[in-house]
């Protein structure tokens, strides 16, 4: 399963697996694949630094790369603590009437909340990178785009790839022209932020409008034969999230929502500004639609949703209040019914590519093996 761009890397199997955990970035990388730590939620440093230093000590020499969330442009001056003021005082107590309404408990007193997004700041984002690069990591990824064009630099001079994330053949180009090297076309389908384009469409699309720059195809899959089927559109690989939340590896903190995720369908998933002020794709829960109900104030745009509803996300986690507990998660859900180890998933992943390409062989009347 290796294309160009994976030979370039050097691994084996053209699957990139983007995750928040480092054990499970690390089992990816290990397994053939190529590990992408997310770092949006680390909000110090030296946390990052610390979890970089475990990956090093875990993936026994195989390459990953991480993930981060900054924009293009950037404000300066602005402070969390500015951010925050801008917050409407309805909304704090829509926020207040809805957990109150639902009976979660207040965090114990002089306890913080464990799931800020400060991470969305620029200057945190920043931060990271100063701690990142001084890793052997391969390849930087940005949720939001393309990043800033002396990020870019930065990266280049320092032999590290850059892909950004794009939701039409627009913004694809939009990434060549600002001189990334990767785009990641993710679908609709997919969890977390995501456009309204449908991956089967999208792929081809971003494909052409970059060529000869290489597309990762994301949203939607969990299976070889889809994999199979991505590359057929002209992917150089694939770039899969939330198949790997429910893998024994993967840290939710949450018997309960690994027990929602197992449960849930490919239709229980609602694409909302609930989480951050910005169309996510998540777990639909009461929470969502309360957010989405017209009746209600409705989401703020980011950052501002995310500062507000970050002591409540916490609630909500801690006490495992299943009505409003909700994550993150693509349509793929619906084929995410198990938990196993990562090797087990790219076990499976190889067996359905294999079958895929015997399959698509044998309708054009070739054997496997010519």
């Amino acid at each position: 399963m290796q294309t160009e761009l994976s030979k370039e890397l050097g691994v084996e199997h053209a699957i990139f697996g983007f995750t928040p955990f480092p054990a499970v970035a690390a089992a990816i990388s290990r397994a053939g694949g190529f590990g992408v730590l997310g770092a949006v939620r680390y909000t110090a440093p030296d946390e990052l630094a610390k979890d970089l230093d475990w990956m090093q000590e875990h993936v026994d020499g195989r390459p990953y790369g991480l993930d981060v969330v900054m924009p293009a442009k950037k404000v300066e001056g602005v402070t969390e603590a500015d951010v925050e003021a801008m917050i409407p005082e309805g909304h704090r107590q829509f926020v207040k009437d809805t957990l109150a309404e639902h009976g979660v408990p207040e965090l114990a007193e002089g306890e913080a909340s464990g799931w800020r997004i400060t991470g969305w700041m620029e200057q945190v984002a920043r931060d990271q990178l100063d701690v990142a690069f001084d890793y052997p990591i391969k390849l930087l990824a940005n949720a939001l785009g393309s990043p800033p064009a002396d990020v870019i630099e930065r990266a280049h001079a320092q032999g590290v790839l850059v892909a950004a994330l794009a939701g039409s053949a627009r913004h694809a180009r939009k990434h060549a022209d600002a001189g990334i090297d990767v785009v990641v076309a993710q679908g609709y389908e997919a969890g977390g932020h995501t456009g309204e384009i449908a991956s089967m469409v999208l792929t081809p699309e971003a494909v052409e409008a970059v060529a000869p720059l290489p597309v990762l195809a994301a949203g939607g899959i969990g299976s070889g034969e889809q994999i199979a089927a991505a590359l057929a559109l002209g992917a150089q690989g694939v770039w899969l999230g939330s198949l790997w939340l429910t893998t024994t590896e993967a840290d939710l903190h949450s018997p309960a929502l690994t027990r929602k995720l197992l449960a849930a369908g490919s239709g229980d998933t609602v694409r909302s500004r609930a989480l951050t002020g910005k169309p996510a794709r998540q777990l639909r829960t009461r929470w969502t639609d309360a957010w989405d109900d017209p009746r209600g104030p409705g989401p703020l745009p980011m950052p501002l949703q995310g500062l507000l509803v970050a002591e409540a996300v916490s609630r909500i986690q801690k006490y495992e209040v299943r009505e409003l507990l909700g994550t993150p998660v693509g349509q793929i859900v619906g084929r995410m019914n198990s938990e196993r180890g990562v090797q087990a998933v790219f076990d499976d992943l190889t067996r359905g590519f294999e079958r895929a390409v015997d399959r698509v062989n044998r309708i054009a009347g070739r054997s496997s093996q010519s």
